[in-house]
């Protein structure tokens, strides 16, 4: 089992920064890519970035040029760099962990959540 511990969400004014934070526990040696999704009120759950255990980024289009994922594997820990925030990023956002399916791992993992509130 693989815990995930979100913090840094808040609330920002818009053109503001905030920068967000997942700690994995556990299992990790079970775990592969890493990621922030988000799901605003009456809309489904989206992605924003993910991130390989090699480092390669990958960005929803919606955020390129503003937000940087990054991660640091000695920590187990994955980073949300999002600036020049825009109301529309307004949601909760939550981190995910993905499995090394080589090793035989399937389970994914998801975090409980942290508020991002982003005001015009």
């Amino acid at each position: 089992q693989v815990q995930l511990v979100e913090s840094g969400g808040g609330l920002v004014q818009a053109g503001g920064s905030l920068t967000l934070s997942c700690a994995a526990s556990g299992s990790t040696f079970s775990i592969d890519t890493m990621g922030w999704y988000r799901q605003a009120p009456g809309k489904q759950r989206e992605l924003v970035a993910v991130i390989s255990s090699g480092g390669s980024p990958n960005y929803a289009d919606s955020v390129k040029g503003r937000f940087t994922i990054s991660r640091n594997n000695a920590k187990s820990t994955v980073y949300l760099q999002m600036n020049n925030l825009k109301p529309d990023d307004t949601a909760v956002y939550y981190c995910n962990a993905g499995p090394r399916l080589e090793l035989g791992y399937y389970e994914i993992y998801w975090g409980q959540g942290t508020q991002v509130t982003v005001s015009s």
